[in-house]
Order: structure tokens, then C-alpha cells, then sequence
């Protein structure tokens, strides 16, 4: 660019802003303007014409005068004048007062688009960049309409200079975000991709903001990209700090762009060439390996580029979810960063533990930094990074460790910051009833999350305790007896007050044989909490003390004295006032029979959806919850007979009907692992609901379908009570889409796990979760509008082509047509095996966008391996039963290079998602896998054995299958050799 001469100096307007500094009061500069002002209108209306540093040098004034505050409504011409100057000072000067002072309505609009052409078309490079950043800064749709065709040619012209390059592609980006619809690329797509590939790394640099800004709206147009984005990103990684001089910032080859590469890939799903996609992993590996390296300078710069660079890194691993070794390596890394001396390296590390909890792959990895975390939330001075391991460890949390986790949340809660107790509070609830052993414990954490932060407890955790309470017999003893003692403190928050009202009326008989709390004892506690409490839970109180009467008739006297009392009937609030008088007058006329039907005990609640969660939802915001967090459900949890009910909390409803304790549930979440749920009543130990997902409480029958078939049953999935909307499995439908040509890889990703994201572009994200017992199973499709328009008329049809209709039965319930810009819905399909099968079912999408219709087509992964059942054999009986299955009909083998890292762990974790039961001990040869189970169709059951051999020198595996039928040999070999 060319340097300013001495002669443009400007000596008057230094003079000027020298006087405006040096004015002692608001008054003295205002004259001092007022008094510019009125000279440079005078100059420009003048009979003699201003040459061309004079007009600059009053715009300048101007300009200075419109930063100070002041209104300016002249001089616009005249800078609109300087712009057909040739000189540079005096065009620089034009352009930026227009920038600054003329907006998207100016008449003058016309005459700047004319400068503009001209200086577009004169092929300077220094004047073609002042143009392209005006449009730039003014981006108005005028400006769009009338550039938008000529800035993507100058952006791939040959002869174009890279400074040009530069601007032309940032302007271009402005006013795509501006005006989206007047930016089409079209035949300038794919010579605007390759710029990914030009010699200059600005250039380079400028393209790929535009790129993935244009990729996110249409990726399927600019899919190529990801290519060209490997190979740089590849050279850029190893490159020695020397090899890009101009563009290494403190021995980091250029980290911005480095950045922008790793975030326009996050666009995409990982590369299908196996090529691309192994130089993109080795080019993930470099950088985790660099970042155990010594840094090269102690310089805060270094390793802020350096970190910059790990996290994208990062953040893309976790996108693609499909490595487990750079899953695990890179939670590793991010371990490191939990204690390290930098509060933002802290919170950055805590925040991405976060989505890698939630990952199967490395949720046992996260899991080994829980007294890290757990030291973190007690320690850590900033409250947000206090948060940020909150959530850690709220998504860390399984079986094994949720009484741990639960006891330092609670701890923390007594010191927490006011902002954050009432999610903290949300987040106790769910885990505690998520993962409960049993629910004495249950029941005690919940009493004692009230004590601590009884404020922040809302309605929807103290009703949960109560319906749990309601819907199992052998807690409500415990129950009675916990909230009774509780109630003795001295101070005790009105909540307690509220639970404990409730508690007694219902179940006080169970401990009234005890003098310590005898009926009388029972009431009179309660009674002395009532003049502290609010009239909602007056009102409660009253509704307990009428329970009362019917459980003890030795309190109606002492009750009715209550009742009749001055306070009660002539009560100022009409609700209390009613009570009483009709509460006393019940317990006067009613006879002992009549009494004991209007008041007899609260029936179960039916299981519906936890409202704790949904509490937790909106407390978060909209969209906040992603398909990412529910996939933390896949991971071993309980569920909870009897679920949430919005029933308030007040058990004056006394003439509710009756219903029956609804059938024990199975568990959700650990099917294959916690303990086999059988018809009799569930004991004390069993779990609790899985109120983290959304699956599993919308649909009464879900827990009964999940039972083993009886012999009376032709099929579970036959239509019951709430079932009688869903859709049968129908044929193909003529107008669907045929399935995507990734279809099947999207399949292979969930052969040896349930839950993720099956399907995700710019519009709509997919996420699945499933749960299988037996032959039957069930699937949760989330449906995610990723943008902020609204799908309208969306459908969903489920089909089992050609032979598929009779070997599974699918029936899926129908989903909302409307979705919400950023919201989700959810689809419920329920699953049955009847006999063994090859094919997948297929699921065909359509809806609306901004008025054009969306159609697309996806294979469920349903596949022959969910439903195993695992069985344990030793040695002898293995080896055993292999020779029974020794016909060459029965054995499937398959000999095939490994494309993956041999690492033992992640071979064992995927053989256990395969759903087989995994044999320690029973090879000879220890570096092999051995594995059995038993499919079950409701036809017939098929056993199956597998030996896996991996020959690490080689790099390569052979997979031997022997099962009873043929069929299921050969599928199984052909879905397993594809997941190593």
C-alpha cells in the first residue's frame, strides 16, 4: 500500500483536534466545533472549487467531528468526489467517511456503486481493495445486488493479486451473511473450493472463512473441500516451524489457519476415501503428539497458539466419535489440563470432558479424573469453572460411582454460589433417583438435599420423592421414619414441612407403634411447623390432619378442636377457610366406613415422564439439551417403578379412584448387565428410572413389551392401550427417497453400540438410542432442527422391504409434523424378532424447508446381533461345543487387514457391544478373543461362537464364526469384520 507523503500531513486538522483537546469544558468544545462546522460549509459552498487535498482534509475534520458524538448532515458529496480521485490519501479518505456515514438508503447509493465499478475494473490493486472493503463495511443489499456477481470473479481470476484475493473473499462472506440469497456461487463453486490449495497462505486463509461459512449452508456443494482441507491441514501439521516463516506465530506454523481447517471439517462426517481419512487421523495424532512435547517458548503466545490448535483438534475427534484410540488419547490430554495453572485451560478442559463423557469410548477414560474433578469443584475460585466440573461430574456419573459423586455434589451445595444451587439442586435429584441401589438412599438424599438447600428445591423434586414414596411398599416405613425424625429439628425447611406432611397423613400408621412417635406425637409435631408455613402448605397440613383422623381415631378429638378453632374457620383465605369447614364437618356426620373410603390411601401413580428433567431443560434454555446428552443414557442406569406423574403435591385429591402398582419395570438402561427382572414384586434393591432420557417414560407399555414372550402371546408389539396410533411396517413407499449412499456405513457405526448420532447435515440431526431384551427392543429416534426455520409436515414411514416383513416386526409410533427451529422431537419404534435376518429396516424422512420438500432415506441399525444373549461357558464346554458346529455350512471366516489400531481394550469393548458374552481364559493362545451367546428370534433360538485371531506383527485379524444356522454365521462375520 502506498506510504503517506509528508505533504499529506493535513497540518489544519492536527491543528484542530489539538484545539478540541485542549478545551477545559463541554461548552468550549461544542463552540469550537460549531465554529469548524460553520467554516467548512461555508468552504464547500464556496464560489471557488476546493482542490483535492482540501476537500480531504475537511472530510478528515468531519469525520472527527461524527466520532466525537455530534450529528454530521453535509459534506457527503463531496467524499463521494474524492472517490474518482487518483490519488491514494484522497480515495482512502472518501471511502472511509462513506463506510462510516452513508447508510444503505443514502440517495447517493447510485454514485458510490459507480465509483466502485470503476475502481473494481481498473485492475489496481491498492484501489480495487479500498472498493472491496467499503462493500465490505457497508454490506447493505443494494451493494449485494449490485457486486455479487463481480466479486467471485475477481476471487478466481488468474491474474488477480493475492491482496485482492484476500479482500475479495472476506467481501464476499459479508455479504453471503447479509444477503444469502443474492450470493450464488454456481459455476464459481468448485474454483473457489480449490483456493484451498493456492501457493499464498493468506489467501488461503481468507478462502476457508468463506468456505465454511458457505458449507454450512450448503455442504453437499462444497463436500470436495474436505479433501483439500486434509492435504493442507497435513502439510501445515508437518511442517517444521522454519518451513512457513512468514506465517509461524512463536514456533507455531500458521495457527489460525490451522484452526479454521480443523473447524470446516467439523462441518462434515468423517472422509469415506480410507485414504483421506488415514492421513486425517495421523495428522489428529501429530497434534495430540505435540502437544506432550516441551513447548519451545515460555512465551504465553506459544502455547496459546498451540492450545488453540489441540482443542479444534479436539472438538473434531469428538464430532466424528468414531476413533476410539484418539477419543481416549485426547481425554487423556485434556486430564492434564485439569490442574494446570491456567484458569482457561482449566474450564476449556473441564467443558470438553464434558461431551467425551457422554462418548462409550472414552466415558471410562473421563471417569479415571474424577478426584481431580471432584478437587476442582471444592477448590477452584471461579464459579464458572465450579460449574463447568459440576456438569463433569454430573456426566461422568454411572453405577459405580454415583454414591460418590451424589455425596460431593451435596457437600459442595452448602458452599455453592447462589447462581448455580438451583441446577446443582436439579442435577442431585436426577442422579440420585438415575442410579439408585436402593431406595432407603434414595430417600435419604433427597431429605437431606432439602435440608441443605431447601430454598432451591422445586415443587418437581419434592413431588418425585412423594410418588416414589406412593408407588413402593417397602420404602414407605423408612420413609415415615426418616421425615419424622427430620422434622424434629429445630429449624426445618418448610419443603421438609411439605413432605413430611404428606408422608404422615398417608403412611404415619407404619411407625405409630413406637410411644417415641405415637399418633398424638405425629400430629403434634406437625402442627407446631404450621403457623411458620405458607397457606399452599397450610393447606396440605390440614389435608393431612383429616388423613389423620381416619388412621388414628384417638387425634379426632384433639384434630377437631384444630379445625373448629377461630383461626381456622373464620380464616382470612378463602382455601383455608373451606378446608376446615369442610374437613371438620366430614369428620363429624361421616360414619367410620364412609370416612375410611373418602380418605383411604393414595393410589400408585402411573409411570409417565419425571418432570425434574424437564425442569433441568428450561433452566438450561432452549436447545440445550443435544442428541450428545441423551446418549448419556446408553451407559448403565435405573429405572423406577411408578414413575413421575405431574400429581401436585397436595393429597387432598381424596377421591382419587384406585389403580393398581403398575407391572415391575425392566431395566432401561443396563439390560445386559443389571440383574433380570421377573414377575414378582420388585425388591427394595431394584433400580430406579432412567429420568436422564427421554426414552423410556412417555409410553405405559414399553416396561411390559420388554417382558419374555408367555406362550399365550402371538406378538408383544401387537396393538395395545396407548399403541392404537402406531404405524404397521409397510412396504416401501413409492415416492421415498432410494436410502443414502453412506446408508451403510451409518449402520455399521451402531453394530456394537445402541446409542449416537445416526444421521446429522445442516438441517437435521438424528440421534438414536435403543434398549433390547430377548427378541424384542425398542428404538428412540430424536429429530433435531438444526436451523431456525421451522419443518413443516414432517413424516416418518419405517419399512421392511422384500422378506424383512417377516422376519422383524416394527411398529413406529407417529411423530410430531411440526418442529421448531432449534428443537427435537422424539419417535418411539418398537421392535420384535421373529426369525433371523440380513437386511436393515428403512426409514425414509420428508419435510419442508423453507418450502421445498425434503426427502431422504436411512437404514435403521437394526441388525441380527441385538439380540444376543450372553452366555458364559468354560473352557472344556466351549471347545466342546465348536466341534458340534464343525459342518462347513455353520462356519463363516474371514482373513482382512486391520484398519484400525490393535488395541486390546477397545477389540474387548467392541466384542461386548456385539451383544456376546466375552470368555477370559479359555484360549490357549492369550492374544486371542473368544466369545458366546445365544440369539433369540421367537422362532427359534440360534447359539453362536466366536474366535477372534488378531496377529499384531501383521496387521491383520481372522474371524472365525460357527453358529446352528448358516445365515447368521455369515451376516455376523460380515458386520463384525468391518468394525476392525
Amino acid at each position: 500500500m502506498p506510504a503517506v507523503s509528508k505533504g499529506d500531513g493535513m497540518r489544519g486538522l492536527a491543528v484542530f483536534i489539538s484545539d478540541i483537546r485542549n478545551c477545559k469544558s463541554k461548552e468550549a468544545e461544542i463552540k469550537r466545533i460549531n465554529k469548524e462546522l460553520a467554516n467548512i460549509r461555508s468552504k464547500f459552498k464556496g464560489d471557488k472549487a476546493l482542490d483535492g487535498y482540501s476537500k480531504k482534509k475537511y472530510v478528515c475534520k468531519l469525520l472527527f467531528i461524527f466520532l466525537l458524538g455530534h450529528d454530521i448532515d453535509f459534506g457527503h458529496m463531496e467524499a463521494v468526489n474524492l472517490l474518482s480521485s487518483n490519488k491514494y490519501t484522497e480515495k482512502q479518505i472518501g471511502y472511509l467517511f462513506i463506510s462510516v456515514l452513508v447508510n444503505s438508503n443514502s440517495e447517493l447509493i447510485r454514485l458510490i456503486n459507480n465509483a466502485i465499478k470503476n475502481d473494481l475494473s481498473s485492475r489496481n490493486p491498492t484501489f480495487m481493495c479500498l472498493a472491496l472493503h467499503c462493500i465490505a463495511n457497508v454490506g447493505s443489499r443494494e451493494m449485494a445486488e449490485a457486486f455479487a456477481g463481480e466479486i467471485p470473479r475477481i476471487l478466481v481470476a488468474g491474474d488477480t493479486m493475492d491482496s485482492v484475493k484476500q479482500s475479495a473473499a472476506l467481501c464476499l462472506l459479508r455479504l453471503y451473511k447479509t444477503s444469502p440469497d443474492l450470493v450464488l456461487m454456481g459455476e464459481w463453486t468448485s474454483r473457489v473450493v480449490h483456493l484451498l490449495n493456492d501457493q499464498h497462505m493468506g489467501v488461503v486463509t481468507a478462502a476457508i472463512s468463506l468456505i465454511t461459512c458457505l458449507s454450512q449452508k450448503n455442504p453437499d456443494e462444497f463436500k470436495t473441500c474436505v479433501s483439500l482441507a486434509v492435504s493442507r491441514l497435513s502439510r501445515i501439521v508437518s511442517s517444521a516451524s522454519t518451513d512457513l516463516q512468514d506465517y509461524t506465530y512463536y514456533f507455531v506454523p500458521a495457527p489460525w489457519l490451522s484452526c479454521k481447517l480443523l473447524r470446516l471439517l467439523q462441518c462434515y462426517p468423517p472422509p469415506e476415501d480410507g485414504a483421506v481419512k488415514g492421513r486425517l487421523v495421523e495428522c489428529l495424532e501429530t497434534i495430540l503428539n505435540k502437544a506432550q512435547e516441551p513447548p519451545k517458548s515460555k512465551k504465553v503466545q506459544h502455547s496459546n497458539a498451540k492450545n488453540a490448535i489441540l482443542f479444534e483438534a479436539i472438538s473434531l475427534i469428538i464430532h466424528y466419535d468414531s476413533e476410539p484410540n484418539l477419543l481416549v488419547r485426547a481425554c487423556n490430554q485434556l486430564g492434564q489440563f485439569l490442574q494446570h495453572r491456567e484458569t482457561n485451560l482449566r474450564y476449556l478442559a473441564l467443558e470438553s470432558m464434558c461431551t467425551l463423557a457422554s462418548s462409550e469410548f472414552s466415558h471410562e477414560a473421563v471417569k479415571t479424573h474424577i478426584e481431580t474433578v471432584i478437587n476442582a469443584l471444592k477448590t477452584e475460585r471461579d464459579v464458572s469453572v465450579r460449574q463447568r466440573a459440576a456438569d463433569l461430574l454430573y456426566a461422568m456419573c454411572d453405577r459405580s460411582n454415583a454414591k460418590q459423586i451424589v455425596a460431593e455434589m451435596l457437600s459442595y451445595l452448602e458452599t455453592a454460589d447462589y447462581s448455580i444451587r438451583e441446577e446443582m439442586v436439579l442435577k442431585v435429584a436426577i442422579l440420585a433417583e438415575k442410579y439408585a441401589v436402593d431406595y432407603s438412599w434414595y430417600v435419604d438424599t433427597i431429605l437431606n438435599l432439602i435440608r441443605i438447600a431447601g430454598d432451591y428445591v422445586s415443587e418437581e423434586v419434592w413431588y418425585r420423592v412423594i410418588q416414589i414414596v406412593i408407588n413402593r411398599d417397602d420404602v414407605q416405613g423408612y420413609a415415615a421414619k426418616t421425615v419424622f425424625e427430620a422434622l424434629q429439628a429445630p429449624a426445618c425447611h418448610e419443603n421438609m414441612v411439605k413432605v413430611g406432611g404428606y408422608i404422615l397423613g398417608e403412611f404415619g400408621n407404619l411407625i405409630a407403634g413406637d410411644p417415641r412417635s405415637s399418633p398424638l406425637v405425629q400430629f403434634n409435631l406437625l402442627h407446631s411447623k404450621f403457623h411458620l408455613c405458607s397457606v399452599p402448605t397450610r393447606a396440605l397440613l390440614l389435608s393431612a390432619y383429616i388423613k389423620f383422623i381416619n388412621l388414628f381415631p384417638e387425634t379426632k378429638s384433639t384434630i377437631q378442636e384444630v379445625l373448629r378453632s377461630d383461626s381456622q374457620i373464620r380464616n382470612s383465605d378463602v382455601e383455608l377457610q373451606q378446608r376446615a369447614v369442610e374437613y371438620l364437618k366430614l369428620s363429624s356426620i361421616a360414619s367410620t366406613d364412609v370416612l375410611a373410603t373418602v380418605l383411604e390411601e393414595m393410589p400408585p401413580f402411573p409411570e409417565r415422564e419425571s418432570s425434574i428433567l424437564a425442569k433441568l431443560k428450561k433452566k438450561k434454555g432452549p436447545g440445550a439439551v443435544s442428541v450428545n446428552e441423551l446418549e448419556e443414557g446408553k451407559r448403565e442406569g435405573g429405572e423406577l417403578n411408578g414413575g413421575g406423574g405431574e400429581r401436585g403435591g397436595d393429597n387432598s385429591t381424596i377421591a382419587a379412584s384406585n389403580a393398581s402398582t403398575p407391572s415391575p419395570s425392566a431395566d432401561l438402561l443396563g439390560l445386559r448387565t443389571g440383574p433380570q427382572v421377573s414377575a414378582a414384586p420388585p425388591s427394595a434393591g431394584s433400580l430406579l428410572v432412567d429420568v436422564f432420557s427421554e426414552a423410556g417414560v412417555n409410553d405405559d407399555g414399553f416396561l411390559r413389551d420388554l417382558e419374555p414372550p408367555t406362550e399365550s402371546s402371538d406378538s408383544l408389539l401387537a396393538e395395545g392401550p396407548g399403541d392404537s396410533d402406531s404405524a404397521p411396517p409397510s412396504a416401501v413407499s413409492e415416492d421415498a427417497a432410494p436410502p443414502l449412499p453412506e446408508s451403510n456405513e451409518l449402520l455399521n457405526k451402531f453394530v456394537c453400540k445402541n446409542n449416537g448420532v445416526l444421521f446429522e447435515n445442516q438441517l437435521l440431526q438424528i440421534g438414536i438410542k435403543s434398549e433390547y431384551r430377548q427378541n424384542l427392543g425398542r428404538m428412540y429416534l430424536f429429530y433435531g432442527n438444526k436451523t431456525s426455520v421451522q419443518f413443516v409436515t414432517f413424516t416418518t414411514t419405517v419399512s421392511c422391504p422384500g422378506e424383512l416383513q417377516s422376519q422383524l416386526n416394527v411398529q413406529a409410533k407417529p411423530v410430531e409434523p411440526l418442529i421448531e427451529g432449534g428443537a427435537q422431537v422424539q419417535q418411539v419404534i418398537n421392535i420384535e424378532c421373529l426369525g433371523d435376518f440380513c437386511e436393515a429396516p428403512l426409514l425414509n424422512i420428508k419435510f419442508r424447508y423453507g418450502g421445498a420438500l425434503q426427502n431422504l432415506s436411512l437404514k435403521l441399525p437394526v441388525t441380527i446381533n441385538k439380540f444376543f444373549q450372553p452366555t458364559e461357558m468354560a473352557s472344556h464346554d466351549f471347545f466342546q461345543r465348536w466341534k458340534q458346529l464343525s459342518q462347513p455350512q455353520q462356519e463363516a471366516q474371514k482373513i482382512f487387514k486391520a484398519s484400525h489400531a490393535m488395541d486390546t481394550e477397545v477389540i474387548k469393548a467392541k466384542l461386548l457391544g456385539l451383544g456376546m458374552a466375552l470368555l477370559e481364559n479359555v484360549d490357549p493362545n492369550p492374544e486371542n478373543f473368544v466369545c458366546a451367546g445365544v440369539i433369540q428370534t421367537k422362532a427359534q433360538q440360534v447359539g453362536s461362537l466366536l474366535r477372534l485371531e488378531p496377529n499384531a506383527q501383521a496387521q491383520m485379524y481372522r474371524l472365525t464364526l460357527r453358529s446352528s444356522k448358516d445365515t447368521v454365521s455369515k451376516r455376523l462375520c460380515e458386520l463384525l469384520a468391518e468394525q476392525f
